[in-house]
């Protein structure tokens, strides 16, 4: 049996330790004592805050409970708000807003298009009136696959469905005009494969960005310049997404075979943890498994799967887990479909009872799971658009209502396009809507998790999640269930069957095969395309970067070559990575590690 089984053993075990613990409360007058003590100081100790209309309410919800074993089973299993198991959520207050709050928005809004100075001016439009500039990049075609934009074949594709970056100097223009160091700042990047060249350029342009301040223009000695690298690095906020499973099980933008790809994604987070305590090195996503097709039970099993496993191998290769695993973050996708309603509840839950029974770790800042929520991509329609609006806003809030840590809201017209300004703006303020213009997230937190129903599905996904695990562990773990097939063919038979539903008509999807409009004409949005001479520009600047770098580029190349070729435990690549990226392209470096580790070969 292996971590898997081990993992489900430790869950079932904690609830089955709970219902003695509960009898042992009902049982023992003292502790039944203790117990509606600690229960009644907490519901005492929850501020009153007042509706738009005058109504007194608590401002976090807690259930009325007037024996001790409910409180023993609640607090075992639900968690008061911020406290194991994190059933409940993450953090003591989430969304509360008062006049004078300074807080952050969970509001993180997903932008890549054109030329790096495009996707500036839309993050700058994303951002306008927001308190804190919380930044998500979408990358182009070509980066995702570790390439340049002047590389042979790929100009057709330069700065579609994202933002085009090859060089330390397009990473600059990108964030032009945000303080990359202020608390306020945090900036996510959605790339895998090449996401630790990725992260190195943003580190790069950073420190270039605060050496142009501080010694206008002049070079600083080596001394100098890394004091004020290490300085800037331990400001600097955000996460990039890096997860390799996720990849190769259900989207392929993976560079290197499996195993050079997870050395080098433990050397950016041993170096991350070393240098960037403010950075999140992995966002383990599980919305493109479900993008893929996978179903919420799947969802999570695969990506809380995904979570332990990279802890043991973290652990493994004998990082210090009190600092690694607190970095560590997630990301799920939020369908309608009734398990979504629990799906940061269960996966909070699991987690932290894992982590803390199998691993030994008792940080609450690393049992504490930490996610972004994007609402289904996949659930999208080209007609009846505008009823995205709908179904963006009911997905997003059973992300909130699930105490997400951050979210995206699509677009309305990504069924179509690149979103417009305009339907991003809508996104946008969708979240603003549910926020800040209505009442049901900013008075009270926990409205809408304390129902019977809400119990009854979380107890029944987290089964559904670990007998998942359990078929897993039976194939040898994620690992072997990746290279037999089984996490792909889990994806697709899901794919097969929820498209099933809405042919025979049993899933209404409404405007496609429900309630449809036949005077319906098809909508007129203008596409999104990067005009060919903007292509051929970002393509020339890439060009000039590699002629003004090229003696400097060989050299930091050979350095890097020399470092992959060594053993795991005799360098880490990555340190070397944030050199060489400020002479060396992306698709000169991804070709330098290839030459070095071979090329992954996509499953078939």
């Amino acid at each position: 049996m292996g971590l898997l089984h081990d993992c489900v053993r430790v869950v079932e075990g904690w609830h089955k330790d709970t219902e003695k613990e509960v009898r042992r409360a009902r049982g023992d007058e003292a502790l039944g004592a203790e117990m509606m003590q600690k229960w009644n100081d907490a519901v005492a100790a929850v501020p009153k805050t007042h509706t738009f209309i005058g109504t007194e309410v608590p401002k976090v919800a807690l259930p009325l409970l007037d024996e001790p074993g409910a409180v023993m089973r609640y607090l075992r299993s639900e968690g008061l708000p911020g406290e194991f198991p994190f059933t409940y959520s993450a953090y003591p207050t989430q969304y509360l807003i008062e006049e004078d709050a300074i807080g952050e928005e969970p509001t993180r809004m997903f932008a890549g298009l054109g030329l790096p100075e495009d996707t500036n001016q839309r993050f700058k439009l994303l951002s306008e009136n927001q308190r804190s500039h919380r930044l998500s990049t979408a990358f182009d075609g070509p980066t995702l696959y570790g390439m340049d934009a002047d590389d042979e074949g790929v100009l057709g594709k330069v700065g579609e469905g994202g933002v085009s970056v090859s060089t330390v100097d397009d990473m600059e223009r990108l964030f032009d005009g945000f303080d990359l160091q202020a608390k306020t700042t945090s900036v996510s990047m959605t790339i895998n494969g090449p996401a630790p060249i990725l992260l190195a350029q943003f580190i790069a342009a950073a420190v270039k960005r605060e050496l142009k301040s501080q010694f206008n223009g002049s070079k600083p000695d080596a001394e100098a310049r890394e004091k004020v690298k290490r300085e800037v690095m331990a400001k600097l906020r955000g996460t990039v997404q890096a997860d390799i499973l996720k990849e190769v099980q259900a989207q392929n933008e993976t560079l290197f075979p499996i195993q050079p790809s997870l050395r080098l994604l433990g050397d950016m987070v041993a170096y991350t943890a070393d240098y960037m305590p403010r950075w999140y090195p992995i966002s383990i996503s599980g919305y493109h498994i479900a993008e893929a097709g996978a179903d919420p039970v799947e969802q999570l099993a695969f990506t809380v799967g995904n979570g332990i496993f990279y802890v043991g191998e973290f652990h493994r290769r004998k990082m210090d887990l009190s600092k690694v695993v607190p970095r560590l973050s997630f990301f799920f996708q939020f369908d309608y479909d009734l398990e979504s309603a629990v799906i940061g509840r269960v996966a909070r839950r699991i987690w932290s009872i894992a982590l803390k029974q199998h691993f030994g770790i008792d940080d609450p800042r690393a049992l504490r799971l930490k996610f972004h929520a994007q609402t289904s991509g996949r659930s999208l329609t080209e007609q009846g658009l505008l009823n995205n609006i709908t179904r963006t806003a009911t997905q997003l809030f059973l992300s909130l209502a699930n105490n997400t840590n951050s979210a995206h809201s699509n677009a309305y017209d990504e069924a179509i396009t690149t979103p417009t300004a305009e339907a991003a703006r809508i996104a946008s303020q969708t979240q603003a809507l549910l926020l800040e213009e209505t009442g049901l997230f900013r008075h009270m937190m926990g409205l809408f998790s304390q129902s019977p129903g809400m119990g009854i599905v979380t107890d029944q996904v987290e089964k559904g999640v670990l007998e998942v695990w359990e078929e897993m562990d039976r194939l040898g773990g994620v690992m072997a269930a990746i290279d037999s097939r089984y996490t792909r063919a889990r994806i697709q038979d899901s794919f097969y069957s929820r498209q099933s539903q809405i042919a025979s008509g049993l899933r209404h999807i409404v405007g496609v095969n429900c309630y449809t409009n036949p005077d319906e004409q098809r909508p007129s949005v203008e596409l999104s395309r990067t005009p060919r001479d903007q292509r051929d520009f970002q393509a020339g600047r890439v060009r000039e970067f590699k002629n003004r770098n090229s003696e400097q580029a060989n050299a930091a190349l050979g350095k890097l070559r020399e470092s992959a070729l060594k053993h795991e435990d005799d360098t880490n690549v990555f340190s070397v990575l944030v050199d060489a990226v400020e002479h060396a392209s992306l698709g000169q470096i991804v070709t330098t590690l290839q030459d070095c580790w071979g090329k992954f070969r996509p499953m078939v």
